[in-house]
């Protein structure tokens, strides 16, 4: 079974590193003026490391459609990733976060059975799958005074996502595309043990309705000097949509290496 990570994500983010390092030229702090408080009113991070696809269960449409694991064609092991973000810090307590997270993979592997997938139908055997799930999202948050060595923060995300499975076989393809808008709770919190050390978690959540999303990352940050900021963790991604037009469900685990620039 072959597994690869799509370049054009790559050739994206690197276009988004370049505009972002621009931006926080212009931003940056003149000779003689003083710096923010902890923490840094611009910034901007990237994260990557390894990514493993625990589950992708699909059913196109959603009432007629033949459930089957999208994994055992693109493969659990989508290699790298990366994921950007920058943040604005209005004030003490009001802030701004954007993230750019694309996710490509494609493969070869095996049906188990026949399968009515987008208004075609798969014979048991060899086929050829892609998944896409791009997510763009704009989080607002307000942090509340530190209380001792913890720091809190809670907001709402807005996600908007721009997702595909394709399946191919001989002569025979399909797919279904889908970008759409989701709202989220967002809490995070920081822990500081030490002047250097940060341990910190983030999330976006929503449960309800014909679908949730689970976004979860905690990772522990050490403070390189001048402006510098890396730092390691575990990054889970759970979610999904049940409704007559879709059914997909999937459960992503990151590996994650972060490095920040702060001003």
């Amino acid at each position: 079974m072959e597994s690869r990570f799509e370049g054009r994500s790559r050739r994206g983010i690197g276009i988004v590193v370049v505009a972002v390092a621009f931006a926080l030229q212009s931003l940056a702090p003149l000779p003689g003026q003083a710096a923010e408080p902890s923490g840094g009113r611009i910034g901007i991070g990237l994260e990557t490391g390894a990514l493993r696809l625990a589950r992708n269960d699909a059913r196109i449409p959603g009432d007629t459609g033949t459930e089957f694991d999208v994994t055992t064609l693109t493969g659990e092991d989508a290699g790298a990733f990366v994921r950007v973000d920058a943040h604005w810090r209005i004030d003490a307590r009001h802030g701004l976060r954007v993230v750019l997270a694309p996710l490509e993979v494609s493969g070869t592997g095996r049906l188990a059975r026949e399968t009515r997938f987008a208004g075609a139908s798969f014979a048991p055997g060899e086929a050829e799958g892609t998944y896409r799930f791009d997510a763009y999202k704009l989080t607002y948050r307000y942090t509340f005074p530190e209380r001792g060595r913890w720091r809190w923060g809670v907001g709402f995300t807005a996600l908007v996502r721009d997702a595909k499975i394709e399946l191919a076989q001989g002569g025979t393809s399909a797919k279904d595309e889908n970008v759409g808008f989701v709202p989220a709770l967002h809490v995070s919190g920081e822990y500081g043990p030490s002047e250097r050390w940060t341990f910190g978690f983030d999330f976006d959540g929503l449960a309800g309705g014909p679908g949730r999303l689970l976004d979860l990352a905690l990772k522990l940050h050490y403070d390189l000097g001048g402006n510098w900021h890396v730092g390691g963790g575990y990054r889970t991604l759970e979610g999904g949509a049940d409704t007559d037009e879709v059914f997909n469900f999937a459960w992503l685990n990151y590996a994650v290496l972060d490095i920040r620039y702060r001003l």
